[in-house]
């Protein structure tokens, strides 16, 4: 099947899911809880066709081909079967109210402005590793930025004594806030094998065209350990735990895609990072 109706049909089962599960949770409060089920199942059926779409278009002869929007393509994938994973033992799959919708709209972006770039030493199996790693750390980090800003939104409504039918629909706070820490910490570990990886492999992680992106990633690593520390010795939480995850995942966000921008798309070069 041709690779572009391939992802038109993962785009659409995208925005299905993302429909299923928002009817699901603006449902009146007396109408019955509808099953997670269909959701979750159209969720898993469009990253199966996500997955195909990426297959073709990343894996080339010469290498990994991971332009602009390739990159942000298979983050996204990443970041949905995270999601759809951590919702087997946990309510979290509304956060593909947003994801979902963002996933497809990635695998559009991908068709219409592509991007070759094909690093020189993507044939390098530990290049290979750490690149994986790093896209690893990014799309659990985006899950958990993700479950911040719901948590945010959650913590405001309830400070105001207004909550929304949506809210009442939510987890507890607690749970929601425990979630989150443990996407943390998950990302911090992947984060920190990523960054040993490169210290590791690459020749000289701090070269002109990457010492942007190691130290935005190394400030990034800093707030997560210090916010994982303030959690287990001070017990922070709320605004402080919402805020320090958004600022590092920003920071990790123009670490790679924001270098891969300006190179790619406005100065037009590629195939300079790894």
């Amino acid at each position: 099947m041709h690779t572009q109706v391939i992802g038109i049909v993962a785009i659409i089962l995208y925005l299905s899911a993302a429909f299923v599960i928002g009817a699901r949770l603006f449902a009146a409060a007396e109408s019955p809880v509808r099953s997670r089920r269909p959701g979750l199942a159209l969720g898993w059926a469009a990253l199966l066709c996500h997955a195909l779409v990426l297959q073709q278009v990343l894996l080339t002869p010469e290498g990994l081909n991971l332009g602009f929007f390739n990159a942000a393509s298979l983050v996204a994938g990443l970041t949905v079967l995270l999601l759809l994973l951590a919702a087997v033992p946990a309510p979290v799959e509304n956060l593909g109210i947003v994801l979902f919708p963002a996933a497809a709209l990635s695998i559009a972006l991908m068709f219409a402005y592509p991007v070759r770039d094909v690093p020189s030493a993507s044939t390098n199996w530990k290049i290979d590793l750490h690149i994986a790693l790093s896209l690893a750390a990014y799309s659990l980090l985006a899950l958990a930025a993700l479950q911040a800003l719901v948590l945010a939104w959650q913590d405001h409504q309830l400070r105001n004594r207004r909550p929304t039918r949506l809210i009442r629909r939510l987890p507890p706070l607690q749970t929601m806030e425990t979630l989150l820490f443990q996407l943390l910490a998950g990302g911090f570990f992947l984060l920190t094998i990523a960054l040993i990886t490169g210290f590791v492999f690459l020749e000289n992680i701090f070269a002109q065209h990457l010492v942007h992106k190691t130290t935005l990633s190394i400030i990034a690593w800093c707030l997560l350990g210090l916010l994982l520390w303030g959690r287990w010795r001070f017990g922070w939480r709320g605004r402080k735990a919402v805020r320090l995850t958004l600022s590092a995942f920003l920071l990790l966000m123009l670490a790679y895609f924001g270098s891969k921008f300006v190179l790619e798309l406005v100065l037009g070069t590629t195939g300079s990072t790894p």
